[in-house]
């Protein structure tokens, strides 16, 4: 497996990873996210248990582990303000994870075309109904994650209070507000790294409060340090457009 083969696409709200396997700690990602293993079925550790599977959908804020070997793993990780994992075609359910896409063998034709992956995990029933203040907020994070974007002025923009704002944020969006504003600024870094950016720049620039706070940070919720997969031989792709289903994105063929 060579080096070229690591790819990371992002869009604002969503990312995609197309690697070998990364040395991953037990973590939890900020939002849901949909693992598929390339070449061969990896094993999922979740607090219920362990299960071997070729696709497996990990809800946010679940501590997990994936164990992929010498195989290449996918990671899509979903746009909160665009899909839910309940709309996320999965036909098994081991505890507080979900297994087997319906349409795995499709998806396992399209890994070097994201946008169309995601077509095929959501089939026909792409979140139309998340309320729309809702998504005004998400919308605002992920435009200027730099900003404080605190809860309680972003329930005042909405004309809510606070605790009705929050518990509905969580409720369209499957994670917490914190934990969406969060992933709105590791999402600013990889398109800052994508730009020329260098790490401690790109850090502080989408809102955290120094290279230490954004690595660590980005190991609690992905598993790995960022320098592992944001730097050096990991290819990131821009695709700007995060609202169409219809997005092409070319990775540059097969790794």
């Amino acid at each position: 497996m060579t080096a070229e083969c690591r790819k990371l696409w992002l869009w604002p709200g969503r990312a995609t990873f197309l690697g070998p396997q990364l040395r991953w700690d037990r973590h939890s990602t900020p939002v849901d996210c949909l693992a598929i293993g390339v070449d061969d079925a990896f094993t999922v550790y979740a607090p219920e248990g362990s299960w071997r599977r070729r696709s497996a959908l990990i809800p946010a804020r679940v501590p997990h582990r994936i164990d992929a070997g010498a195989g290449r793993v996918l990671f899509h990780y979903l746009d909160p303000g665009w899909a839910r994992a309940a709309e996320v075609r999965m036909t098994e359910t081991l505890g507080t994870i979900a297994a087997t896409h319906l349409a795995e063998q499709a998806m396992l034709a399209q890994v070097h075309d994201p946008g169309e992956l995601s077509r095929l995990a959501l089939g026909d029933t792409a979140n139309g109904s998340i309320d729309p203040r809702i998504r005004r907020a998400m919308d605002a994070m992920l435009a200027a994650p730099e900003r404080e974007h605190d809860a309680a002025s972003c329930a005042a923009a909405a004309g809510l209070s606070r605790s009705r704002f929050l518990h509905l944020f969580a409720e369209n969006a499957g994670t917490s507000f914190r934990r969406f504003r969060i992933w709105a600024r590791l999402l600013g870094v990889g398109t800052a790294i994508e730009s020329g950016a260098n790490l401690t720049t790109a850090a502080t620039d989408a809102g955290f409060a120094s290279a230490s706070h954004f690595s660590d940070t980005f190991r609690r919720m992905f598993g790995l340090s960022a320098t592992t997969l944001l730097t050096n031989d990991t290819q990131i792709i821009t695709v700007p457009d995060h609202r169409s289903r219809e997005v092409r994105q070319d990775g540059g063929g097969e790794g």
